[in-house]
């Protein structure tokens, strides 16, 4: 919506944004086809949702491998976010800017601190390879469970933690059965905003100057979004029982994610591309 006031502003009537939402389109897959095929024009995207395309965008989302918000944009911003955009438009992705979702925490019924308190636990993770390698790294017996499915399987014991955003653990209300969130930080979901091959070629050169430039302002306004929504979901959780942890011995934590970086190198770059992002 604020891309398209921004562009709105600076070219009056020259465009009309159809804002289609709650999925109305289909998932983010579905919604990324039809942007390859020319139906739809524009949208956000997490990059998991676009990896089967790209693989290397895999990169953004190894675990333990970026310390805060400001070291994922430092990498995106980057050669290796520029490497990323030139892919994605191999492949009809016209990218406008990255955007952050926010981070994965571990959630628990008892307080975890080291990833030797997590030896044993059975844990809700996301049917994902890369998210089953990392939680069996450290002692812990992965179950798949779809989100909505979770709360219940927390309360009844089928599992004894999970992982997931801040603002999701308020809107589940996870709270009442893993009350105890660990700010691990593990993996940060990076995302994009993208518009078609077919729509941006149409584009003259002002028409896209100003579209990049809605872009990248309309991703500073997501992110700020972002973290505004988190800070009320955890005032919501904290109000509500729930309890924030800091982890110790981080070094050890980023230890059981190396087994992940080693099995995704040849797929995102290679491993001297990891190392690099990492001391960036």
């Amino acid at each position: 919506m604020k891309i398209g006031e921004l562009v709105e502003a600076k070219l009056p009537g020259q465009f009309k944004f159809n804002v289609v939402k709650n999925g109305a389109l289909g998932g983010e897959k579905e919604v990324a086809e039809g942007a390859r095929l020319g139906a739809v024009q524009a949208s956000l995207s997490t990059v998991s949702s676009l990896s089967g395309w790209v693989p290397e965008l895999q990169v953004l989302d190894l675990p333990f491998l970026f310390r805060d918000a400001a070291h994922v944009r430092k990498t995106v911003d980057g050669s290796i976010g520029a490497d990323l955009k030139q892919k994605l438009a191999a492949q009809n992705f016209v990218i406008g800017d990255f955007i952050n979702y926010g981070a994965r925490h571990l959630l628990t019924k008892e307080p975890v601190t080291r990833p030797e308190q997590l030896k044993g636990k059975k844990i809700r993770v996301i049917q994902s390879p890369l998210h089953t390698k990392l939680w069996s790294a450290f002692g812990t017996a992965p179950v798949g469970i779809p989100i909505t499915e979770t709360y219940n399987a927390l309360a009844t014991g089928v599992a004894d933690a999970m992982d997931l955003t801040k603002s999701a653990y308020a809107g589940f209300k996870l709270y009442e059965v893993v009350p105890y969130m660990t700010e691990t930080g593990h993996i940060w979901a990076s995302g994009v905003i993208y518009y078609s091959a077919s729509f941006w070629n149409q584009l003259n050169p002002e028409q896209k100057t100003v579209f990049q430039e809605a872009s990248k302002e309309g991703a500073a306004y997501f992110n700020q979004l972002i973290v505004d929504d988190e800070a009320a979901s955890v005032a919501v959780s904290l109000k509500n029982g729930g309890k924030l942890l800091k982890p110790e011995v981080f070094e050890e934590w980023q230890k059981g994610a190396q087994g992940v970086w080693r099995d995704f190198a040849t797929i995102v770059g290679g491993i001297d591309r990891i190392n690099a992002i990492q001391s960036a």
